[in-house]
């Protein structure tokens, strides 16, 4: 198990404000190492970058090497649609502009995040796709909050710690005028995307009675409808977030243990050049 390098803040211009990176690095660098960049959840509107210590991101750097960079997004409390997404891939370029000095291979760029954070790493898988800028190797889009509409698992949902309550609630909050409407983007909720053609490979696991559950796997169905490599574990009687509320359960150990597991096969088998490299590539 690698050693933590104190935890390193930066301070950048995206998007017309200063946006803060938590950085972590483990110990001995080896100057090439995959990158993750991990986004908190929160349901859009609250949680910050230093959530990262109590997430299943922390072990990727401390157990397996990779460089952590962590954004502190803008909340919907204040800042709703685009700004979170905005920010998120604002720091995903930063990485990939600096990974020669963050210790990062440039064609191991990952993403990932839990929760609403989750579903900012698929917008921002999207949005990388779409735009061309940057390539990602893998996302690990852990039970994500990607649907505004109903389904089967979030219209009369009861579960702990996030309901339907919550959960239109905080879809109102984030979306703003655009709620209830067709003209939400698939940026801002990624369930909405008819074509996931081009994204990275994927991981993610879900318990089956929390509100996220219909739209993790209908997720991960249509990357393999795709021809991408994606997978979801299911676990059952899991509310939102039921891992962190009980990490010592030998059954969430057991999850961390598979979370972990395709992390370390990503590392070994997806590679993303990125759109420079390919051009040198080529001529």
């Amino acid at each position: 198990m690698a050693k933590l390098i104190k935890p390193e803040v930066r301070r950048i211009e995206a998007n017309g404000c200063k946006l803060k990176l938590l950085i972590l690095r483990p110990e001995p660098e080896t100057g090439h190492a995959p990158g993750v960049v991990w986004f908190h959840g929160g349901g859009y509107q609250s949680g910050s970058a230093k959530d990262v210590f109590a997430t299943r991101a922390l072990a990727l750097c401390v157990k397996y090497g990779a460089v952590l960079v962590a954004p502190n997004y803008r909340l919907s409390k204040k800042a709703p649609y685009p700004a979170a997404v905005a920010d998120c891939y604002a720091a995903l370029l930063y990485v990939k502009e600096h990974a020669s000095e963050l210790g990062i291979r440039p064609d191991q760029i990952m993403v990932g995040g839990e929760s609403a954070g989750g579903g900012l790493c698929a917008a921002v898988c999207m949005l990388a796709r779409d735009r061309g800028e940057v390539n990602i190797a893998y996302q690990m889009p852990i039970y994500p909050m990607l649907d505004d509409r109903d389904t089967p698992s979030n219209r009369d949902n009861h579960a702990p710690n996030w309901n339907t309550r919550r959960n239109k609630k905080a879809w109102r909050r984030y979306l703003r005028g655009l709620y209830g409407t067709p003209l939400v983007p698939i940026y801002a909720a990624p369930a909405r995307c008819t074509d996931c053609r081009g994204l990275p490979p994927a991981y993610t696991y879900v318990g089956d009675i929390e509100p996220f559950y219909d739209e993790t796997l209908c997720y991960i169905r249509q990357l393999k409808d795709a021809g991408i490599p994606a997978e979801a574990d299911v676990y059952p009687d899991w509310f939102h977030a039921y891992d962190i509320f009980f990490p010592t359960k030998s059954v969430v150990r057991q999850a961390v243990k598979r979370f972990e597991e395709h992390f370390q096969y990503a590392v070994a088998h997806y590679f993303a050049p990125q759109p420079e490299e390919k051009q040198e590539t080529q001529e």
